[in-house]
């Protein structure tokens, strides 16, 4: 049996832009994201393959760099995750803020922090977890913040300018271990100071903000319709066949449980009360409660499972999980998409347990038994990384340079671009 392999596909250099740093223009700085969508990749397929395009969508939206460079381009886009956590960081994102109406704002709150006192804070009833993350002193500071935003900014769309910016302070201002991949302690942290890591980070996000503003103005784009939806890729509400473009990058193969990443807002904000649940929505977490070992539509992932199988039924159940789930969001990308539009996927493959997971290979697979025809498959480097390169050989987590048994994962990705 004869299985798709992208192997020989030479590595391309126009698209590994090796001396570009863009994760910080516009928007695209104001939180921190695992594996964040590199901007320039992004630009970089909305300008050969969708300029033309009316609607554009990420079905796995994440942290919205789509969405923000739909954008700047004037190009109309919809984005869906199923994290409330990367709805509200798109949201703001994508949301240009007069200068001046936010200045004030601001400067009305900052002052406030004067009418500070622990005391009236330190009773505050919070979910179990906050606690065993921050101090009392940490979390009665957050909380004011929270309570002042809530109180005396009239307007919403700056409130949740200021959430996001809470958002992104709560690791340094917690007990998680700040170079950490999964939800980890460091009780000899030192922790930063709310209120000052509040305006140091709101005074860039400002900035961005500014220069985002203008930029859309000056192109007459301010009124381009964004629209970032709370739902699952495999089961949209975006209207058949009404995108003429889908440019995103699903999340890779038992790499990140996004739930555990994000869990600090998700308490804070009160998105979630009980993290196993929330666990369960996503493509590709552990806790799926998934125990079938066969994959439907892929002789190849089928072949991936039985190999893992062999080795761990517990991580090949999970793959075996991932692989069905992406199944299903193949079809509906093929479903939103107008005739002639383009899917735009990019992803990557790794190792697992001495075992290769094809699921760039995997994944071109779902999209061509689902209707679509090969444009392209591209490979480019990946020089700078926004995401962990070393991988436990052993549990396919990512780990760190001291681990024995890491090693080096994502050297590469592939753009494949199909069409309708």
């Amino acid at each position: 049996m004869r299985y798709i392999s992208f192997d020989n596909i030479p590595e391309n250099r126009e698209w590994a832009f090796e001396n570009v740093r863009s994760t910080e223009q516009w928007t695209h700085g104001y939180h921190r994201y695992p594996a964040k969508f590199l901007p320039d990749v992004v630009r970089k397929i909305i300008e050969d393959y969708a300029q033309d395009s009316i609607r554009i969508a990420d079905l796995f939206a994440g942290c919205g760099t789509t969405l923000v460079e739909a954008k700047v381009h004037g190009i109309a886009s919809v984005g869906t995750d199923i994290n409330p956590v990367a709805q509200l960081i798109t949201k703001v994102k994508t949301t240009p803020l007069t200068l001046d109406a936010l200045q004030s704002a601001y400067n009305n709150l900052v002052a406030l922090f004067d009418e500070y006192n622990e005391a009236d804070y330190a009773d505050i009833k919070k979910h179990e977890r906050i606690d065993y993350w921050f101090t009392p002193s940490q979390k009665a500071k957050i909380a004011f913040l929270y309570d002042k935003i809530y109180h005396s900014v009239i307007r919403d769309d700056i409130k949740d300018f200021f959430y996001v910016c809470i958002s992104h302070i709560l690791k340094n201002c917690s007990w998680w271990l700040q170079s950490g991949t999964k939800p980890q302690r460091d009780m000899g942290k030192k922790l930063e100071d709310p209120f000052k890591e509040f305006c140091r980070h709101c005074k860039r996000m400002m900035e961005w903000n500014r220069k985002f503003y203008e930029e859309l103005c000056q192109k007459g784009y301010l009124d381009t319709t964004c629209e970032i939806l709370l739902e699952d890729a495999r089961h949209t509400s975006i209207p058949t066949g009404s995108i003429n473009a889908i440019i995103t990058s699903p999340p890779y193969v038992t790499s990140y449980e996004y739930a555990d990443i994000h869990q600090l807002t998700a308490y804070w904000m009160e998105y979630i009360s009980d993290i196993h649940e929330f666990r369960k929505k996503f493509i590709g977490s552990s806790y799926s409660g998934n125990d079938s070992l066969i994959v439907s539509d892929s002789k190849q992932a089928q072949k991936i499972v039985n190999d893992l199988s062999g080795k761990s039924k517990h991580i090949a159940r999970d793959v075996a999980q991932y692989f069905n789930d992406m199944q299903k969001v193949a079809q509906e990308m093929k479903r939103v998409l107008a005739p002639n539009g383009y899917a735009c996927i990019v992803i990557g493959n790794t190792k697992i347990k001495d075992v290769q997971i094809k699921s760039a290979e995997v994944f071109f697979e779902f999209l061509r038994n689902a209707g679509l025809c090969k444009v392209k498959v591209i490979k480019r480097s990946i020089p700078h990384k926004l995401m962990p390169t070393l991988r436990d050989k052993n549990t396919g987590r990512f780990t760190k340079q001291d681990n024995p048994n890491c090693k080096k994962v994502y050297p590469n990705e592939y753009v494949i671009i199909m069409k309708k």
